[in-house]
């Protein structure tokens, strides 16, 4: 009570108070805010379009273009060439389905990576099993 007393007879129990007063007033926020209104958004967030993107149709221009090869506003796609001017490794390539690992041959590099690839996801499958 004795330092309440000297406290207020001093000022500094007023002008201590004022300061918090107007720090704590300092910013509001504004209820309307310049007019617009705020959309609400889902727990996902705003929604967003898919965009439509154009499908080549021409029979001449897909047999004979690589169709989407040009990122830029001008220009054309690249056109195809003749099969001897493609390297002969780019015809080797599988296409298809991955191979199974015993349609691999275990002295190739890409045996070992896929084994390990498998080793590692059945490990982490059997570690979801386990309880603490």
């Amino acid at each position: 009570m004795i330092i309440l007393n000297i406290l207020n007879k001093s000022n500094l129990l007023t002008n201590s108070f004022n300061y918090f007063n107007v720090i704590r007033n300092y910013a509001k926020p504004v209820a309307g805010g310049l007019g617009s209104k705020k959309k609400k958004l889902g727990k996902l967030g705003p929604v967003v379009e898919k965009k439509v993107l154009p499908v080549e149709t021409d029979p001449h221009k897909l047999v004979n273009y690589v169709c989407g090869s040009n990122i830029y506003k001008t220009g054309e796609d690249i056109k195809l060439k003749s099969d001897s001017e493609y390297p002969d490794w780019l015809w080797d390539i599988h296409v298809g389905k991955p191979l199974t690992l015993e349609d691999l041959d275990p002295n190739t590099k890409q045996y070992w990576r896929k084994l390990r690839k498998t080793a590692l996801r059945r490990n982490n499958q059997m570690l979801k099993l386990k309880k603490f």
